[in-house]
């Protein structure tokens, strides 16, 4: 089936309409943005800016059939995250 967007630029938003995009407030983005929890972002210039089609591919992972259902993923809160130990060769 052929993408109905070819030919058609990338869509970016500014933090304010990805929030609202993604019924969240500007500064709850930020925090992801900061955390590392939130969706891909790029810098062009001095401004934070998000792929449509990266909003829609997070908020996705977030997608559920029923309170039991494991999902693909998770969309973690946007607050600071445990790291995962190093489980590989010790250093010396």
């Amino acid at each position: 089936m052929p993408d109905p967007n070819a030919g058609f630029p990338q869509r970016y938003l500014r933090t304010p309409e990805a929030a609202r995009f993604l019924s969240l407030s500007g500064r709850t983005l930020e925090k992801h943005r900061t955390y590392g929890t939130g969706p891909a972002y790029r810098k062009l210039g001095g401004r934070v800016v998000y792929a449509l089609e990266d909003l829609k591919a997070w908020a996705d992972r977030g997608a559920k059939t029923s309170t039991s259902d494991p999902g693909a993923g998770t969309v973690l809160p946007a607050k600071r995250q445990t790291p995962i130990p190093y489980a590989g060769r010790p250093r010396r």
